[in-house]
């Protein structure tokens, strides 16, 4: 039976820069780095990236980071002064940053959670909505 997400692999086409940017920028913590990846994590998350050919999609798919209310305005300030490439204006639950890494991986920084975002949709009218508890 599944427990839980194990680990994140994202296919990046420069390492270093990756590698820069996810360790330097985002804060994550760097555990081991090869000709052709990293293994990195941020807290219990396992993360990998892995040199490939990279392919760009346009929809929505993202991988959004937790982030403590009282840390979100000074990390996002830091983020910006970085300029990072912002992708989305914010327009649901919660403060959220919306940006790219360096192979236009989707990334939000979230203050938020999923009791909280449920609770949201009891204020908006979404059609055919329904809960499972």
């Amino acid at each position: 039976m599944l427990q839980g997400l194990n680990h994140i692999t994202l296919a990046v086409s420069n390492l270093d820069k990756s590698f820069d940017f996810y360790v330097n920028i985002l804060g994550f913590k760097a555990h081991a780095k090869w000709k052709e990846g990293a293994y990195l994590s941020i807290g219990d998350l396992w993360f990998c990236l892995n040199t490939d050919e990279v392919d760009f999609r346009g929809d929505y798919s993202h991988i959004a980071f937790d982030i403590k209310d009282e840390d979100y305005d000074k990390y996002v300030t830091f983020l910006l002064e970085k300029k990072v490439h912002l992708w989305k204006e914010n327009s649901s639950e919660g403060k959220s940053l919306y940006l790219l890494d360096p192979d236009l991986h989707k990334i939000e920084i979230h203050v938020g959670s999923l009791q909280s975002r449920l609770k949201s949709l009891k204020e908006e009218d979404f059609e055919n909505l329904e809960y499972f508890i």
